[in-house]
């Protein structure tokens, strides 16, 4: 079968031609129909990544697909089902296998490409504006890359769940993709002052940022009393270093938030949130935005959609 791997984080990957994986006790194996690609894919490719494996290793953390196989004295799904997994590793491949616990079955009619760019965007914004920073109706959220894979569902989620939603992007095109996506006020990271458009708005409450960088910093500023700020991650390949002062003075809370940890500790909240999710879906609340679908063969430009900030909400690879 062809994969899109890893063989050496100083070499790059490459496509390959490899034998079929066979699924050992408590996995199944995955005919993978589709798999969306995350910028943790990208720090990977680096060794960058905290969860990245020893090479060689396949790309694709999020995949969606149909049950080929159960490997031996494992429960699951039954050949044939349609389901979604994260695997953390595997996905830009035509079959892969993964752990059964960590397969959720698609509501019908879901579509393959949705819910491999469902489980981690949405998956992170859900558990990070509820789980973790209690949202409340009315208050007032910004988020920092809005037009991204994940936050642009921190937008729709924010929205649903009675924030005001400020969203900030870099140029008009990506704001626009934010407004459609529920945003109520917009910021330009390009030519706008994002703590003086923040302060104009009346100060924000909650922070949602995969940025970091000179972006954290504003918003840091920003930000009411008793605010609380999620850190998401770094795509501007800047981690900010926080004045602990300025956090007494304003009593305001910094939360870090790594969706894929839960799984390990407290897998509950994911699978909480995820039935919170596939409900808000099936009623048509929520919708993943999907700027491009390649195939695997291209795998190397989808990533680098990503690399060059090209896309907005997600890239999704099929193996055809």
């Amino acid at each position: 079968m062809r994969a899109f791997q890893i063989s050496s984080h100083a070499v790059g990957p490459a496509l390959c031609d490899i034998p079929q994986p066979v699924p050992g006790a408590g996995e199944l194996r995955l005919k993978i129909r589709a798999c969306g690609l995350n910028f943790a894919d990208l720090l990977m490719i680096k060794g960058e990544y905290q969860d990245t494996p020893e090479p060689p290793f396949t790309l694709g953390m999020e995949v969606a697909g149909e049950v080929d196989i159960l490997g031996p004295d494992t429960h699951g799904p039954a050949p044939g089902t349609r389901v979604a997994v994260f695997g953390g590793q595997g996905g830009l491949a035509e079959y892969g296998c993964f752990a059964s616990e960590r397969v959720v079955v698609l509501p019908d009619g879901m579509r393959f490409e949705d819910a491999a760019a469902f489980q981690i965007a949405y998956g992170t914004s859900h558990v990070a504006l509820d789980h973790k920073a209690r949202l409340q109706p009315g208050e007032t959220l910004l988020v920092l890359g809005a037009a991204g894979g994940v936050g642009l569902t921190a937008v729709e989620i924010g929205k649903l769940m009675g924030a005001r939603v400020i969203a900030c992007a870099r140029g008009a095109d990506k704001l626009e993709v934010a407004r459609q996506a529920g945003a109520d006020d917009l910021i330009d990271a390009e030519t706008d002052d994002i703590r003086a458009a923040c302060r104009a708005l009346g100060g924000v409450d909650v922070v949602y940022d995969p940025v970091g960088g000179d972006q954290f910093r504003a918003a840091f500023r920003a930000c009411n009393p008793e605010a609380r700020i999620l850190t998401i991650g770094f795509a501007s390949g800047e981690v900010p270093q926080i004045p602990a002062n300025h956090l007494l003075v304003k009593n305001l809370s910094v939360m870090g938030l790594y969706w894929g940890g839960y799984l390990k500790f407290r897998p509950e909240v994911v699978t909480g949130s995820l039935q919170t999710l596939f409900g808000w879906y099936e009623t048509g609340r929520i919708k993943p935005h999907i700027s491009h679908v390649l195939p695997l063969d291209q795998a190397a430009e989808a990533l680098e959609l990503l690399r060059s900030r090209q896309s907005t909400g997600k890239v999704v690879v099929t193996p055809t």
